[in-house]
């Protein structure tokens, strides 16, 4: 089943606002068997808007764009998809209903061009919004679907379980998906799949591997497609016990998770609290775990210590240590991370101090060096880290390195 994405706007040409609706969607539909065949930037232009999904049209059974359905001028997504497929544009009482909910709910009059969103092409079939104004639109011609969403990332993401829930009873109801996504670290990519290439050459035809690395990690995806009342249940999860038989100790989780939620789950399921303190990564750590519904269970509470007078006052370091060994140094991060569990009262801690660049690095301490502490009930250990890349990229992956260096230690 072939798919193609489209997204449509000016600002997202222009580099005005990054485009992760596009992912989104990949993300949700690769899973129920679908191959994307393109994703699509366009402008908001007729012809531009126009030309894309025709082209998907022609080799493509299911197109979905975002984007260019608001209440603004340029929002002209509507008109060209019902010059496309026919009919005509007219007032959709259920559209405006929720159009007055969701302005009722934020507190906020309705004007003319809000209510403008409520025209909808009578060629398409309308899915609710229940997180925005702009109606989603489904279309179909010669057996092609095209599912029209809107372009604020919000409410693409909120609506498309809802969608691809939809677009599985349409497309697929004799065929069973099935995936399981295991995480691994402490190897390369390219090794991994040295490691793992007699499993691969030996796999079930209907039964595919994907590796999917992020930093500090590797997600890899076994993916079986099979008949409805096949056995492709049963092969996939022989697959799955063999390839964690080959892992062993590599993989840190069963599950698609992130490195903030494999921590949580493993301190979750022994009992013990978590405090982080954090130098380098600016409170990084704690954004990625609080960001995590019911992680307050586990997660205490963070110190960012950005300068030297922080982390002695707030954190107990070493005066001698910050004179004679540095901010970032095995001393300073060890002692971090052991003060935040004496403030805190937590069990673990982890502790960050580096220099995430662009400038402030030396020829003894690069840009990209960071030191990652940890305290364990009582017992510290630290590493040192030389990190690539630009400076969210050595934030992000010391992160990553901070929170799985926690659960090997646990």
């Amino acid at each position: 089943m072939i798919l193609s994405i489209i997204i449509i706007g000016d600002e997202i040409l222009i580099g005005q606002v990054t485009d992760t609706n596009s992912g989104a969607v990949a993300r949700a539909l690769g899973p129920q068997g679908w191959q994307v065949r393109r994703i699509v930037t366009v402008g908001d232009g007729r012809e531009e808007i126009a030309g894309a999904v025709n082209e998907a049209l022609a080799d493509s059974d299911l197109v979905v764009t975002t984007g260019g359905l608001g209440p603004t001028k340029d929002d002209i997504t509507k008109g060209v998809l019902t010059e496309i497929f026919g009919g005509e544009l007219r007032p959709d009482p259920a559209v405006l209903d929720n159009i007055r909910h969701v302005f009722d709910l934020r507190g906020l009059a309705m004007n003319p061009l809000t209510e403008a969103q409520a025209l909808v092409p009578t060629s398409c079939r309308v899915v609710q919004n229940r997180y925005g104004t702009a109606p989603i639109m489904w279309f179909e011609r010669d057996g092609k679907v095209l599912v029209s969403m809107p372009g604020v990332p919000f409410e693409t993401e909120g609506m498309l379980p809802e969608v691809v829930e939809l677009i599985r009873q349409r497309f697929n109801p004799d065929i069973e998906i099935v995936h399981r996504s295991l995480m691994v670290c402490g190897i390369t990519e390219s090794a991994l799949a040295q490691k793992l290439d007699e499993f691969e050459s030996s796999l079930d035809p209907d039964l595919h591997l994907a590796y999917l690395p992020v930093p500090g990690l590797i997600r890899l995806r076994l993916d079986g497609t099979g008949a409805k009342g096949s056995d492709i249940a049963a092969r996939h999860a022989t697959a799955v016990d063999r390839l964690h038989d080959m892992l062993g100790p590599l993989m840190v989780y069963d599950g698609d998770a992130t490195a903030a939620q494999i921590v949580l789950h493993r301190l979750r399921s022994l009992g013990m609290t978590l405090a982080t303190a954090e130098s380098c990564t600016g409170g990084n750590i704690a954004h990625s775990i609080t960001e995590i519904p019911g992680s307050s269970d586990v997660y205490i509470g963070s110190v960012v210590s950005y300068s030297n007078d922080l982390k002695q006052r707030l954190l107990g370091v070493s005066r001698l240590s910050l004179e004679n060994c540095g901010a970032v140094s095995r001393e300073v991060v060890e002692q971090m991370a052991a003060g935040a569990c004496r403030v805190t009262g937590a069990d673990c801690a982890v502790a960050t101090s580096g220099i995430a660049g662009p400038s402030g690095g030396t020829p003894d301490k690069p840009v990209g060096t960071v030191w990652i502490g940890w305290c364990v009930r009582g017992q510290v250990s630290s590493r040192l880290l030389h990190l690539p890349g630009n400076r969210g990229r050595v934030i992000d992956r010391a992160t990553t390195e901070a929170l799985i260096g926690l659960v090997k230690l646990c």
